[in-house]
């Protein structure tokens, strides 16, 4: 960093109209740049006194032909700890694979959004990944059934049961949790298992959409309805037309236009910007958010009529942070996904790696852990990830959450202890047993209640009398 705290990026492109568009978005975070045309001029650059000082690099991969991993690899042996990141066309699994190994921390895709390009600056620098690396893991075939879901811990094997039995009503359904817990795998889920799996599932990010292209964006608009509409625009209901829309980070929708969903909710109808007449759509709502919609009604930011005609159905998804226990058996099934990738293969997984994982609190969930993964497989060596294989995950300690750090005080998600560390009745103890029991043997009751060494009769009593649902 430059002693008058300005942030010191070294960009490596040879067009001049380029490096004035990046310098410049770059400046809006805080930082300068420095520049080189080429190879050669940036090795050079890091001998001089900016050079000294700078904070990342980012090269232009401007020959889709050339192969960077030469000069990655040069740049990283010359600055082990400064962050690499590529800028290129191409946004293939092989092209990040390529860049990765050869050194490279992220990379990004042209056309170059300006919110992507900050955020990726600053997450190098913060020793994260949230260019191309992140949406790239997240793009992995993620379509699971219910039953396919990872995870056994009580609290998460009830949220799926709920999201079960909701799949097959046409109600809105508002799925909770925070960032990367996985909601929208449980929204494709819900949609997998209802009336309207052969119609879409359409995905619409609500904060991903500038406030006043929403409503055009969820309704359509017709050809000149407002300067710019310079042709007619279907809107993502129409899309979902028969199937389901979820409405993803719902609580980033304007007022204004949440005044218009709860219009639609209430009369299946849309209108179109500019439309003289509605029209009547077929679609299921799933609405899903990392906030307290609650908490956003008594601030007045979410109107409380559209909060409870979403609500029908709540699904709240704990943190993994909550449900360690899950922690190894998803590693091993994210790994099986990750291997299905091109340039990728197989791997194995360690003990020591696994209790690495396992000490973590992952306070970016099931994403952060997929992202971890993916980022360890690409570097890989071996046969298996070690503890090794993940150093980041190690430098930052164990920073587990909960009120009692020993083995003893959980046991596949169960907790045994109270946050006053007395231990829980023994019916709460036996109810979640009975819970983890049905989440892991997939509802068999047989097995449940073989593995469990009861009689199935006696499985039954004590779901009525604990008052546990078979589902869950």
């Amino acid at each position: 960093m430059t002693r008058n705290g300005q942030r010191l990026l070294l960009l490596i492109d040879d067009e001049p109209a380029q490096r004035r568009l990046v310098s410049a978005l770059a400046a809006r975070a805080g930082w300068r740049s420095i520049f080189a045309a080429d190879g050669e001029m940036a090795l050079a650059q890091l001998g001089t006194q900016d050079g000294m000082q700078l904070d990342a690099i980012l090269l232009d991969h401007w020959a889709p032909d050339a192969d960077a991993a030469p000069l990655i690899a040069e740049l990283r042996e010359r600055r082990p700890a400064l962050p690499i990141l590529m800028l290129t066309a191409n946004g293939s699994v092989m092209h990040a694979v390529a860049a990765m190994r050869a050194g490279a921390t992220d990379f990004l895709v042209k056309p170059l959004a300006p919110e992507r390009l900050l955020a990726a600056l600053e997450a190098a620098v913060a020793g994260t990944a949230a260019g191309e690396l992140r949406p790239l893991t997240e793009k992995i075939p993620a379509l699971l059934a219910f039953d396919e879901i990872v995870g056994s811990s009580p609290d998460f094997r009830a949220a799926l049961a709920i999201a079960a039995k909701a799949a097959r009503a046409r109600v809105p359904v508002l799925v909770e949790g925070e960032s990367g817990v996985g909601k929208e795998v449980v929204a494709d889920a819900i949609h997998a298992a209802s009336p309207r799996a052969k119609k879409p599932i359409v995905t619409v990010n609500c904060g991903a959409i500038p406030a006043n292209l929403v409503e055009s964006e969820l309704f359509g608009h017709e050809k000149g309805a407002f300067t710019g509409a310079f042709e007619r625009k279907i809107g993502k209901f129409v899309d979902a037309d028969g199937g389901t829309i979820l409405l993803d980070e719902i609580g980033e929708m304007p007022l204004e236009t949440q005044v218009k969903l709860l219009r639609v909710l209430q009369s299946g109808e849309i209108q179109p910007i500019g439309a003289r007449h509605a029209r009547e759509v077929d679609v299921r709502v799933i609405a899903a958010t990392n906030k307290k919609l609650l908490e956003e009604v008594e601030a007045g930011r979410f109107r409380e009529d559209l909060y409870y005609r979403l609500n029908v159905v709540q699904v709240a998804i704990p943190p993994l942070r909550e449900r360690l226990g899950d922690v190894p058996a998803l590693a091993r099934h994210l790994l099986a996904r990750i291997a299905q990738q091109p340039g990728l293969r197989p791997l194995g997984i360690t003990d020591d790696a696994l209790a690495l994982l396992v000490q973590y609190d992952w306070p970016g969930n099931v994403r952060q852990l997929q992202n971890a993964l993916f980022r360890a497989a690409v570097l890989c060596e071996g046969a298996a990830l070690t503890r090794a294989d993940f150093p980041q995950i190690a430098a930052l300690g164990d920073r587990r959450v909960g009120t009692i750090g020993s083995a003893s005080a959980s046991a596949g998600g169960i907790t045994l202890f109270r946050p006053d560390g007395n231990l829980r009745p023994l019916e709460d103890i036996e109810a979640d047993v009975i819970r983890l029991a049905i989440g892991h043997y997939r509802g068999r009751m047989t097995e449940v209640a073989r593995r469990l060494g009861i009689g199935r009769s006696t499985l039954y009593r004590k779901l009525g009398e604990l008052g546990i649902d078979n589902a869950a």
